[in-house]
């Protein structure tokens, strides 16, 4: 039986994971008033325990990209998500520091599988016109989760409380293993379950980008000859500015709003999800224009570098907008934008390692700008409790407005966005 427009099925799929994967790591956040209040933990123990959730998520990034390239994208999403909900399942029985962070530990590294493991799959099952799209789909799905999770958290909170909670949660992505062993077979030239129409208008879209290279033979530089080309710096260096953006608000949020106004379990999930709406959008919006932009004539390089400046210029005065914000619903509104502008400039950055160079090489090279990235992450987790005394969060808004005008010259000193060719090459 063969399913019609496979590769949008596959990555849609894909995008439901990363719905359960925010769900997932959201949770804490969410239920965090209501558990510090039960085991006796403060503001800077939620920090400690974040922090080794990123460390975590770091390692997990660089393992996992390399276990994507090498044992493909089946095993390495059911590794991934397989063990992410075990562990989401045993925060329900946590009660110290001790135990969360154990857990949190390995929540974060297997989550990390989820990045790499949809920029791989991006690359081997779709035409580097539509890829953008496909990225924003499937980073949608972390808006989408994000959406979900601060009302669902929280009604589930307070009819099942927060240990059983973790159960219910963990517990969905065991089930999404089902679908994903029936339908990924693996890559197109190799699953039976796809028309040979579509197999053909995808390897075909992928021979013309190698044609458009100048028909080199395929470069699989090893991980020092990777780090040898600026294209690759350029990929870590834009991650390592950007990402703390999306984390500051992923993490600290449901506190900011505790915090700063007040709010308790049932009044974050009421507001938290709004900013979300956001990001969906941006996610969406900004894989579309890159693709249309294509579709009109633009090169790859004027299209990424156009619709990545126009994310930064939404994000710049948000960000510095919020430190005025004094009402929740100004504030939320703001974070909205950041959110929106975030997720068009995170999709089109995550594009580029399969613009740079093969599929062979995507999942290793996203692996490690993602982990480079969280060392900024768990740099800033640990300044905002300090630079956010007394629930004044101005600083950290201001600090996090530096890190776009970063990354999108990280995004520049890239030089030109085409295929890398092996050096020495002609």
């Amino acid at each position: 039986m063969f399913i019609n427009r496979l590769r949008w099925a596959v990555i849609a799929l894909i995008a439901l994971a990363t719905v359960i994967n925010y769900i997932d790591r959201s949770a804490l956040a969410v239920m965090w008033p209501g558990i510090a209040e039960d085991v006796g933990l403060d503001r800077s123990d939620y920090a400690n325990i974040m922090s080794v959730f990123m460390i975590s998520y770091a390692i997990g990034q660089g393992v996992f990209g390399g276990l994507f390239d090498k044992l493909g994208a089946r095993i390495g999403f059911t590794l991934s998500i397989g063990v992410w909900s075990i562990a989401t399942i045993l925060h329900g029985i946590a009660t110290t520091v001790t135990s969360f962070s154990i857990f949190r530990f390995l929540l974060g590294f297997s989550e990390a599988g989820n990045w790499p493991g949809a920029t791989k799959v991006n690359a081997e099952w779709f035409p580097v016109k539509e890829r953008a799209l496909a990225q924003g789909i499937f980073n949608a799905g972390a808006s989408i989760g994000s959406i979900i999770a601060p009302p669902l958290i929280a009604a589930l909170y307070a009819f099942i409380g927060w240990e059983a909670t973790f159960f219910v949660i963990g517990g969905v992505g065991l089930f999404w293993l089902v679908p994903w062993l029936y339908l990924y077979k693996g890559t197109p030239s190799e699953s039976p379950l796809i028309a040979e129409a579509e197999r053909q208008y995808i390897l075909q879209g992928q021979q013309a980008e190698k044609d458009a290279a100048g028909g080199q033979e395929e470069y699989v530089p090893s991980y020092r000859q990777l780090l040898s080309h600026k294209q690759a710096w350029s990929v870590i260096a834009a991650r390592f500015f950007i990402d703390p953006v999306w984390w500051l608000f992923v993490a600290w949020l449901p506190l900011y709003l505790n915090e700063r106004f007040g709010f308790d379990v049932q009044q974050i999930g009421a507001f938290s999800w709004v900013p979300y709406v956001g990001a969906m959008v941006g996610a969406l919006l900004g894989g579309y224009l890159s693709g249309r932009l294509i579709d009109k004539g633009w090169s790859v390089n004027r299209a990424r570098r156009t619709v990545i400046g126009f994310g930064c210029l939404f994000m710049l005065p948000a960000l510095l907008a919020t430190i005025y914000a004094d009402t929740a619903t100004m504030a939320v509104t703001l974070i909205a934008f950041i959110l929106f502008g975030f997720q068009v400039v995170i999709g089109n950055i995550q594009t580029l390692p399969s613009d740079y160079f093969s599929g062979k090489t995507v999942g290793s090279l996203a692996g490690l700008s993602g982990a480079c990235a969280v060392f900024s992450v768990i740099v800033v987790t640990q300044l905002v409790p300090i630079l956010s005394a007394g629930g004044n969060y101005s600083v950290v808004f201001g600090l996090a407005a530096t890190f776009v005008p970063l990354c999108f010259i990280s995004v520049l000193l890239g030089g030109k966005v085409k295929r890398v060719a092996k050096k020495g090459a002609r």
